[in-house]
């Protein structure tokens, strides 16, 4: 098949590969234009692009797409279909009509839940046991064109986003593959839309923990909000970030936030409705991330602080 990949991130590499890999012929690799990044304003390539410089397929970054010239372009790479991982702009109906196919779209859960920009990340904030993969025959809406095909996945009960996007990525590509294989004879399911939810793109303030919230809510937030916003307090005046906790089986009469006890390798705080968060992954602002032992060591931590304002 003649395929038009279209993708940004390290989770969108695989199903590149996989693409190579299954003998298709990738007329054109469409990813975001190349962006400073860092202190030294240094220019990075995605990670797609530098598979796809790798590979010898020609790359595309237009800065905009919904114009008649990006359209033209598009429409004459003369293509079977366009393939959508984690491309990051929202399509023009013109990019969507423009071959056979369509366009179809690897999203990462299981549709018609978490539509939207960070499915990966809400799933594990709201507590989830299970999410996936879904190939989809992209339409004009936001992740609601129907269904190809799905696979479902299990979420550990300490696993970050991170972890389960590069878990995600494996199954991705592995689905894509096999919508790919038998596009001819798969018939599109539509979605029950009563049924979806949304996925938004998360904000720096959303990681900013609300002591008042139970403990397994907070080490939700711990998780899914890796490697973005991260969830983070106050402490001492300063920012503390929070990168490993868990719920644990005690009782706690303190007020939410404050320190109860400090162990070896865990200090343990109090949260809402006398939840107990133990955490054992730190950092303090300005400094490298620290295990709770060598944070204790360093900044002493007593019982009774608060966390939060």
């Amino acid at each position: 098949m003649k395929i038009v990949f279209m993708g940004t991130p390290q989770a969108a590499v695989l199903s590149l590969e996989r693409c190579i890999a299954d003998g298709h012929e990738i007329k054109a690799v469409y990813t975001q234009p190349d962006r400073p990044s860092g202190r030294g304003n240094k220019i990075l390539f995605s990670p797609v692009k530098i598979c796809a410089l790798d590979h010898g397929i020609e790359v595309f970054q237009p800065a905009k797409i919904r114009t008649p010239e990006a359209a033209s372009e598009f429409r004459a790479h003369k293509a079977d279909a366009a393939v959508v991982v984690a491309y990051g702009r929202i399509l023009p109906d013109a990019f969507l009509t423009a071959f056979m196919h369509g366009a179809i779209n690897v999203h990462f859960s299981r549709l018609p839940k978490y539509r939207g920009a960070a499915p990966v990340n809400w799933a594990i904030i709201n507590g989830e046991n299970e999410t996936g993969v879904t190939t989809m025959k992209m339409d004009a809406g936001l992740d609601t064109g129907d269904i190809l095909l799905q696979e479902g996945i299990h979420i550990g009960s300490e696993e970050t986003s991170i972890e389960l996007m590069e878990r995600l990525s494996v199954l991705g590509a592995d689905v894509l593959s096999r919508t790919l294989a038998a596009i001819e004879t798969i018939v599109p399911s539509p979605q029950d839309h009563d049924l979806a939810t949304l996925a938004p793109i998360m904000k720096k303030q959303d990681g900013l923990i609300n002591w008042s919230m139970s403990a397994e809510q907070i080490a939700n937030r711990v998780r899914g909000f890796q490697p973005f916003p991260t969830a983070f307090t106050s402490y001492r005046g300063s920012r503390l970030t929070i990168w490993r906790a868990r719920a644990v089986d005690l009782v706690s009469d303190r007020p939410a936030g404050q320190i109860i006890e400090i162990g070896k390798e865990e200090i343990m705080i109090a949260c809402g409705d006398g939840d107990v968060l133990s955490v054992s992954e730190l950092q303090p602002e300005g400094k490298r991330r620290l295990s709770a032992r060598d944070f204790i060591n360093g900044a002493r931590p007593a019982i009774r602080e608060r966390l939060g304002n």
